[in-house]
Parts: C-alpha cells; structure tokens; sequence
C-alpha cells in the first residue's frame, strides 16, 4: 500500500517553531562578536563629543578594529557579554518571525495552494511585527550588556540577564522593557518580508523547475 513516508510528511508548526529558534541560537553563537562590536560602533557617536572635548582619541575604529580592542582591553569575554539575553531572543524572536511565516501564510491565504505576492508579504510583515512586540524585552538587554564595558574603569550596571530585566523595570518602568518597539517593528517587517518571501519564492521555483518534486513523490515498495 503507498502511503507518504516520513520524509514526505510535512513539518507540524510546533516543530518549525522550535527548530527556527533552535537554528538562530546556533547562528548567534557564531555571529555574537560581530553583533557586540556592532553596538559598540553605533553607541560610541554618543560619547565622540565628551571625549573630543577631552582630547581622547576614537576608541573603536572598524569592526575587527573593535573586536580587537575589546579584547585586549576587557579580555575576550567581553565579546560575549550578553549572549544568554541574545540567546533568549533568538529563542523567543525566529521562533516567531520564521517558525509561525507558513501557519500565518496559510491563516491568509484560508489554506488554498494558491499563494499571492500579497499574502507573502502580510504575512511576513505580520510574523516580523509580532515577534519583535514579543522579544523586544530580551533585544533591550541584550543590547544594555553589549553596550557596557568590562574594564576596570568602568562600572557595571547589570550583573545578570535577570538583574538587568528588574533594575531596567524598577528604574524606567515596564515599558522601558519596550523601548525602540516602534521602529524596531518598521525594520523588521521590512527585513521578514525581504528575507522570508524571497526565500519563498526562490523555494517554489526551484520546486517547479527541477526535479526535485517529482522526486519527493516516488515511494520504493518492498
């Protein structure tokens, strides 16, 4: 009797849920340096007027230039300060962003087989909207710990991924948990439809032009 096989049988929401977040922890362990020396790039134009008013030259210059720095100021931990909050966004923000696209495509799109450019892009601008009004807490702190420095001369504000959700709650209230929701929502919508339909639809062309589907259909009997 031919029935589908396991290969055949497509993924649960479940399933894409924990896998999307699962594979963007995994990405993020690689990338994490990259993404530390990034904010340190972007914040140090906020002290670029004190410290020129000091006679202090740029700290960072480039990013392997920063990487560099950091290190050898702060030792190489400090590239990873904040990985457990960038883990927990990942974990919480791909989950939905990736792993809900195809369910809230379908939702759209009322299951039919046929899927418009429109429907792709609402629901790739709807997943992107509701993971960051989801994890934008975690982007918050993630963003606080790879801003602050480890050196000596510097204090600490937060001690833990756990401290910095209360002294952050405590200080500036439960929205400040939320800051940078608004236009952290306009990119991302922009970057989930650019990333996701794409992908979508080099997926379908490459599925109706080789013969990849046809394959997928053979079932070898005993």
């Amino acid at each position: 009797m031919v029935g589908l096989g396991p290969a055949d049988v497509p993924p649960s929401a479940a399933v894409k849920f924990v896998g999307a977040g699962a594979a963007a922890c995994i990405a993020d362990l690689f990338t994490f340096p990259l993404d530390t020396a990034k904010v340190r790039l972007q914040i140090q134009g906020e002290a670029k007027a004190s410290a020129a008013a000091k006679g202090s030259a740029v700290k960072y210059r480039g990013v392997f230039g920063t990487i560099t720095t950091m290190v050898r100021t702060e030792g190489p931990r400090s590239l990873y300060s904040g990985l457990v909050a960038g883990l927990q966004r990942q974990m919480s923000f791909a989950s939905v962003r990736i792993g809900l696209y195809d369910s809230v495509k379908q939702f759209y799109t009322k299951g039919s087989d046929h899927v418009g450019i429109g429907s792709r892009l609402l629901a790739g601008c709807t997943t992107g909207a509701m993971a960051v009004a989801f994890a934008q807490p975690t982007d918050v702190v993630k963003v606080r710990f790879q801003a602050q420095a480890r050196s000596s001369g510097h204090a600490r504000r937060y001690c833990s991924t756990i401290d910095a959700y209360k002294t952050i709650a405590k200080e500036e209230g439960i929205r400040g948990l939320w800051k940078g929701t608004a236009p952290n929502i306009a990119r991302n919508a922009i970057v989930n439809c650019t990333e996701l339909v794409t992908y979508d639809f080099i997926k379908d062309m490459l599925l109706q032009s080789t013969p990849l589907t046809a394959m997928s259909s053979i079932v070898l009997l005993p």
